[in-house]
Formats: structure tokens, sequence, C-alpha cells
């Protein structure tokens, strides 16, 4: 389907039709997500997905022919204004750990928005852990999605080491296929991102500025600023995956913090545009949460 070079090394992205492929995609679900076999799709799901208006992507190291990657998803539907539409649901995307940095799960969701476009559906979705900030920056700065509904305990009691004790609270990311937005992301050079600079001095808001804590983590604030102005900042943890792995306590206190906020200004008209995130030494993270639907385009 598409070949690319990223940083020297060279991928195919390829359809996926086979059960031979399908096994293959299996392998890489155990090597991404290591101990949770009951969270591993089979591969007649796969192929039934694939034979049935689904699509399922792979990504090909070469010359080796090893599947370093791969995403995929199925038709849906989407209820707006008590109106029933169809849209492409994209479930799950995974890259060998070997392969990460390059790029290539960006590359993945872009074959995927190929395809749906090409089907003709206006929206793709999908849900993630609106604290990592690894998948917030895929998901809201270079793809273009926008959120505005928070899902409380999506897959109910998580079983894995990782997640087990926290509320698997989730974002619905939406990829407008044909909004500015996205067209320019998915562009051969998209544009230049901003920075928190830019928000701040565009009169953005920081409503919940975190204070350093034990072991450099950020503390939550116990108090919220109300929200004014149509630029709000809510600021994250930067790295959640290892808050909850040492911190399970204050992994716990962040989620129920952040889910209070978004839910308050999902509900007030605001949705989730733009991710910013500062490196170390003192490394941050926030959502841009603009007010109104023209922010859409």
């Amino acid at each position: 389907m598409r070949r690319l070079s990223l940083r020297g090394q060279v991928f195919d992205i390829r359809f996926l039709e086979t059960p031979a492929e399908m096994r293959a995609v299996e392998a890489v679900q155990r090597a991404v997500w290591p101990g949770s076999e009951t969270d591993i799709v089979p591969d007649h799901i796969l192929l039934t997905f694939a034979h049935n208006g689904g699509v399922v992507l792979g990504a090909y190291h070469l010359p080796d022919e090893e599947m370093a990657g791969f995403v995929y998803g199925f038709p849906g539907i989407h209820e707006r204004d008590g109106r029933h539409r169809f849209k492409h649901c994209s479930h799950q995307l995974g890259v060998l750990p070997a392969y990460r940095g390059l790029g290539l799960a960006y590359h993945l969701k872009r074959a995927q928005w190929q395809w749906v476009r090409r089907q003709g559906l206006p929206l793709i979705t999908w849900t993630y852990d609106p604290l990592l900030s690894l998948n917030a920056h895929l998901n809201i700065r270079k793809l273009g999605a926008v959120c505005r509904t928070y899902l409380r305990e999506v897959y109910g009691a998580m079983r894995d080491g990782l997640n087990a004790g926290l509320p698997s609270d989730r974002f619905v990311a939406e990829m407008w296929v044909e909004a500015p937005r996205v067209v320019r992301r998915m562009a051969a050079e998209p544009p230049s991102p901003l920075d928190l600079a830019h928000y701040l001095s565009a009169g953005a808001r920081i409503v919940n500025p975190s204070r350093r804590g034990e072991d450099d983590f950020p503390e939550p604030v116990t108090s919220v600023a109300p929200p004014q102005g149509d630029l709000l900042l809510v600021e994250v943890p930067p790295d959640f995956q290892a808050m909850r792995a040492s911190r399970r306590d204050l992994a716990l206190r962040w989620r129920l913090h952040t889910r209070t906020i978004f839910e308050d200004l999902f509900a007030g008209g605001y949705l989730v545009t733009d991710f910013v995130y500062l490196p170390a030494p003192f490394a941050r993270s926030f959502y841009v949460l603009s007010h109104g639907e023209a922010t859409l385009g």
C-alpha cells in the first residue's frame, strides 16, 4: 500500500486479509501488551473485520519482513442530535517497542484515515486514556482529533497488573475525516505546532496548575479555577505510566481530579482541540480546550 523511510529504516504498510497475517497481528499484540491474554483479539475476529467493511493494516519492517505494528477498525454507528450516521470505529493500534519513536503509529493512523476517506465515511472514533500523554500527543496534536466526551469505567475493573485498581475512564477521540484541521495534519508537511507560550499569550488560563511532589511527580491541586474565556489549559501528568507503576495512590488522585474537571468543562461546551508537552527537566503536559464547535475547523 505505501512504503515509508523513517529515520533510515524502511517499512511497508499493507492491507491484511489472510489467516497468517492475522496470526502475526496476534503476536504483535502479545508483545505490546504482555501478560494480558484476555485482551488479545484473535485472528478469526480480525478476519471478520477485514472482510466485512473494516480494515486491518500492518506495518512491515524491510528487508526482514517483521511486522512492526498494526491498526484495525470496523464500521459503526454515530448518534448526534437524534440522528444516526455511519462511522469507522478504530479499536486498536500497537507498535513493537523496538520500532517506537519513529512516527510509525502516526503513519498507520494516516493510512487508516485514507482508507476511511475513500469509503466516504465522515468520522473515525476511538477511545484512549486521557492521562497518557504520549497517546494524547498522537491523537490530538498529530492527528487532529477532538474530544468532548468523557466515559467513566469503560471496561469495568481491569485485571492487568498495570491498570488494576484504577478506574478505566476514557476520552472519545473524534477524527472528522474532511475537517480542515485533520486534512492539514495529514499533509506531507503538516503545520508547525503551537507551544504553551503561544496559548498563554493568547489569554489561555491553566485551571489546575500542579505542584511538584515526591519523586518529582506532579501533585494535583485541591481547588480548580472556574472556567473563564474561550481557551483553557488542563494539566495532566507527563508520565502517567511511571506514576501508576510506582505511586498507585497518586495515579488514582489524578484520575478522580481530572475526571471532575473534564466532565464539567465538556458539559459547559468546551472541547479538547490541542495538546502541549513541555520536555524535561521538569516535564509538564496540558490539554487545550476551546469553547464552541467553530473550533472543529
